[in-house]
């Protein structure tokens, strides 16, 4: 959470601690509950996997407001306009357990409730703007939750939709899939009476551009609590180690949800091998986009660029047959991966002794 955090000070690892636990405990409770109530075929998977999002965050700024006395955002002393937005943010997470609560007794209403609750999370961007125009810029920066700046979120962002481009191109290239039909895959966009040609186009705009911004608080649930509180922690044992443990912290998180099938079908084991290794990878990427934009909320944008961009390249334009074997979130996409964080690790920012 901190801004200006030198490699002399050690990490507080009593507050990691209970910050990890906090945040695993909350988060495979839900894994727990949607796995007893029939798992990823449950109506309210979605919103229960949003929800799950949130909790990184949430546990982040529990912790922080109301028990750990030298955060910038602990309720006593904080007194900037973003303490307005972290009070909302709780709220909003109270929300989406309701509305995961009322999903799962009720599945009928799924869609209605999806529909309410992007609504608290628009308002909730529209605060943060607000907030950041009233209090200046060290309103948010000051409490851990900068901006960042835009021309990395632009050339960044068109990185990510390169990367995945070319992923989805060799896994046509290499006969690992299929291309997608998007009449038969999307029968909602042709009763829309949409000329073929403008579909894929029209979900492109949908998904990989206004997408990032409606999922943008959603995501800064997770970036918040592993970039925003974790990442200034463990950096203080080095940039490359922390960012690495943090990888790794990151991909096991998921592992619920993987074992579940989600991502990697059928594949347990593979699946949970390959979550860490792309938690390292993307741990590399967003903490390099945190470090050279001087904001979290980069990261989490994305972040959520990144969730949109995947999902359209892959179930609207090239089906993959296996994931763990094809380009994407699959060990060949991993290989490449790799190559992009060994790239990344040659500029001299790694090797810097603040943190952001």
């Amino acid at each position: 959470m901190q801004t200006s955090l030198t490699s002399n000070k050690k990490a507080n690892w009593p507050h990691v601690i209970w910050f990890l636990g906090l945040a695993f405990g909350l988060s495979w409770l839900v894994d727990l509950v949607l796995y007893l109530n029939g798992g990823l075929s449950n109506p309210a998977t979605t919103m229960m996997l949003q929800f799950q999002m949130l909790l990184p965050a949430f546990s982040a700024m529990v912790l922080g407001a109301f028990f750990f006395k030298d955060s910038p955002i602990y309720f006593k002393t904080n007194r900037r306009t973003s303490r307005w937005f972290v009070f909302f943010f709780m709220g909003l997470t109270i929300l989406y357990l309701i509305g995961a609560v009322l999903v799962l007794i009720k599945p009928e209403h799924t869609a209605i409730a999806s529909s309410v609750l992007l609504i608290p999370s628009v308002l909730g961007l529209i605060l943060m703007i607000v907030l950041r125009l009233v209090g200046g810029k060290d309103s948010f920066a000051g409490a851990g939750m900068g901006g960042g700046k835009a021309r990395i979120w632009l050339f960044y962002g068109i990185g990510i939709v390169a990367y995945y481009g070319l992923q989805t191109l060799l896994n046509y290239v290499f006969k690992m899939g299929q291309v997608v039909d998007l009449a038969t895959a999307f029968p909602q966009m042709t009763a829309a009476n949409l000329p073929p040609a403008a579909l894929l186009p029209i979900m492109a705009l949908n998904t990989i551009v206004i997408g990032p911004f409606l999922g943008l608080i959603i995501a800064f649930g997770e970036e918040y609590g592993w970039r925003g509180y974790l990442q200034p922690e463990l950096i203080k044992i080095g940039r490359v180690k922390g960012v690495l443990l943090l990888g790794v912290i990151w991909g096991v998180w998921h592992w619920p949800i993987i074992w579940m099938g989600y991502n990697f079908p059928g594949e347990p084991i593979l699946g949970s091998l390959a979550m860490v290794a792309l938690g390292i990878i993307f741990a590399f990427f967003f903490a390099y986009s945190v470090f050279k934009s001087q904001g979290v909320w980069t990261a989490a944008y994305l972040h959520a660029l990144n969730n949109q961009t995947l999902s359209f390249f892959f179930m609207a334009v090239y089906l993959p047959t296996n994931n763990i074997f094809s380009f994407g979130a699959g060990f060949p996409g991993i290989v490449l991966g790799l190559i992009v964080v060994l790239l990344v690790l040659r500029d001299p920012v790694w090797r810097s002794k603040d943190s952001v």
